[in-house]
């Protein structure tokens, strides 16, 4: 963790003090292209992984109509993914049950929004959120922490988010440090500080703390519909995430057939160097239409 924090502290510095974008427009002009292949690509992984019936596609599809349409907050997507698929799978079970189900903890559950911290505070709080909730792969903090960062608190825009999501792209350091930059962003040294433990501290102290736990609710078969379902719900979180991402990358017709390219060919290769292949090769042949074509 520590060489990639380093590396995409240093980037984000350079973002914010020296204008890096601003400098290097016709860098970030084809590598912000690839993110939207890069997110494509690992929505397409994932479906294969999760979807496996219909009742759990349409629980994805519900949710990325109710997060991109009507702008749920993923939390009561991700619960309501995972109770109905629980209600579609165990629905006998739980129709005795009805009359007990209490409204109380949901209620805590919204009231919580209502508290008021500090911005590191906050910021950590973000990045706990999306390390708790990370399963799959660093591209399913991805929603999580544009929902928090970009569309809650409004510290990063669109273009911003996507920036980082490039950067971390060319690291030699898993993706999910792009957390770093956004964290930076919002709140500066303590910002970035904050949000990478948070987004980290759960990938420590459950597998070393909580390991027996976490082995008990993996093999427990009575919560395995509930999770499937928050499972498919991400999925939908993803693909809303996905449209936004290609809405602020793909911005011409050349851009297009970047992004195109970059996800034929993560489709087709999948070493672990392929990613930073295709971000920086898609950034160079940017540079190269900025200077000659666009």
């Amino acid at each position: 963790m520590l060489p990639g924090f380093i590396l995409m502290l240093g980037l984000s510095i350079l973002y914010v003090e020296a204008s890096l974008a601003g400098h290097l427009h016709s860098l970030f002009y084809g590598l912000t292209a690839a993110v939207g292949a890069l997110v494509a690509r690992a929505l397409v992984r994932l479906s294969q992984t999760f979807i496996s019936d219909v009742p759990l596609a349409v629980v994805a599809v519900l949710g990325f109509a109710l997060t991109y349409f009507v702008s749920v907050s993923f939390i009561l997507v991700l619960l309501g993914g995972g109770i109905a698929y629980e209600l579609w799978t165990n629905g006998g079970r739980w129709v005795h049950r009805a009359h007990s189900i209490s409204p109380a903890p949901l209620a805590l559950l919204l009231l919580t929004g209502a508290v008021t911290i500090s911005l590191t505070a906050s910021i950590f709080l973000e990045g706990l959120k999306a390390g708790l909730l990370t399963f799959g792969g660093a591209y399913t903090v991805i929603p999580f922490l544009r929902q928090g960062a970009v569309v809650d608190h409004h510290w990063l825009t669109n273009s911003q988010f996507v920036d980082g999501l490039a950067m971390g792209g060319v690291l030699p350091a898993p993706l999910i440090i792009f957390s770093t930059f956004v964290g930076y962003i919002a709140g500066g040294l303590s910002g970035a500080l904050v949000m990478t433990v948070g987004i980290f501290l759960p990938a420590f102290i459950f597998p070393i703390f909580l390991h027996r736990q976490l082995v008990a609710v993996a093999e427990n078969k009575r919560l395995h519909p509930f999770l499937i379902g928050v499972a498919a719900a991400v999925i939908g979180l993803i693909a809303a995430v996905t449209v936004e991402i290609v809405k602020t990358s793909v911005v011409d017709v050349y851009t297009a057939i970047l992004a195109i390219g970059a996800f034929l060919a993560l489709n087709r290769w999948h070493s672990k160097m392929t990613v930073l292949y295709v971000v920086l090769g898609c950034g160079a042949i940017g540079a190269l239409l900025q200077a000659t074509v666009v």
